[in-house]
């Protein structure tokens, strides 16, 4: 067999080698991703409800100076990125990297926290310093681990050194679709509620007290938003990753149809030269 027919055979050994981990991580990421969206379904509703809880706390509080609630003058912005720990999902940490550049551009004075390896590594190579780091978050975040994140982000701006924390994550719409977005976390944003609304909630009961359950609230509040949102990134990155190893076994499956093709030319050409050789040796020795 010539030398360069034996070449497309090996090639695509490796590329069917290839093709069968593409589609083992493919159906790993489909396993993983019914899960996250399980996660994603049940955290909306409670994020949801405290919000909802809080307005009524505030319905019955006229003025209220809580650290958490007040607007500071926009000095020093903090942004928290989330991104994936692993490779191999696409456009999932590009679309999220670009969109921090975006907002990372506007600002003078700015901080980073970073959620995932590959954001920190992106913007440490480009000389960026981080106010904090969490990585290793895991294919199933804990509610835990967003405590933690919001121990350390509520310490930020509590203690000055951030004036707003905003979190740059990607929602999960559907299988096919996510999205970055920028959220604030902190200052918590004003509810907005109608007269009819307001007077509604004011029959509501508070013990011991409004202030004493808004402080309870909060801190939960922060929580859940963290919470979601490491929940809907990592349902992206699953979606992401089980689209992009779709796409690649695909590939590999054309690659292969396309070397068989050219490793079948090349046999029968190299078969027609023997055949036309064994010819013409028949017809010298006739001669």
């Amino acid at each position: 067999m010539p030398e360069h027919v034996r070449d497309i055979k090996r090639r695509i050994r490796s590329i069917k080698s290839t093709q069968q981990i593409t589609k083992a991580m493919e159906m790993v990421a489909a396993a993983r991703l019914r899960r996250a969206q399980e996660r994603v379904a049940a955290a909306r509703p409670y994020a949801r409800e405290i919000g909802e809880t809080i307005k009524r706390v505030l319905c019955t509080l006229e003025n209220t100076t809580h650290s958490l609630l007040v607007p500071r003058e926009r000095r020093y912005v903090g942004y928290v990125v989330f991104t994936s720990d692993r490779g191999l999902c696409g456009a999932f940490n590009a679309h999220v990297i670009r969109q921090a550049q975006l907002h990372l551009g506007k600002q003078g004075e700015m901080g980073l926290i970073a959620v995932g390896r590959k954001g920190r590594d992106f913007f440490r190579r480009r000389g960026y310093t981080f106010l904090a780091e969490f990585l290793a978050i895991g294919d199933d975040p804990a509610l835990a681990q967003a405590q933690g994140i919001a121990r350390t982000l509520i310490n930020l701006y509590e203690g000055n050194i951030l004036d707003e924390i905003n979190l740059i994550y990607t929602e999960f719409i559907s299988v096919g679709r996510q999205r970055p977005v920028v959220a604030k976390l902190l200052p918590v944003e004003p509810f907005t509620y109608g007269a009819e609304e307001r007077e509604r909630m004011r029959d509501y009961l508070f013990e011991p007290d409004p202030e004493a359950v808004l402080e309870m609230l909060l801190p939960r509040f922060i929580e859940s938003q963290l919470y979601r949102a490491l929940l809907e990134a990592k349902a992206s990155e699953h979606a992401a990753r089980m689209l992009a190893m779709g796409n690649a076994t695909e590939n590999a499956g054309e690659m292969i149809r396309q070397l068989t093709l050219s490793f079948n030319k090349a046999r029968q050409a190299a078969i027609t030269k023997e055949i036309a050789e064994i010819v013409g040796g028949a017809e010298a020795l006739k001669g």
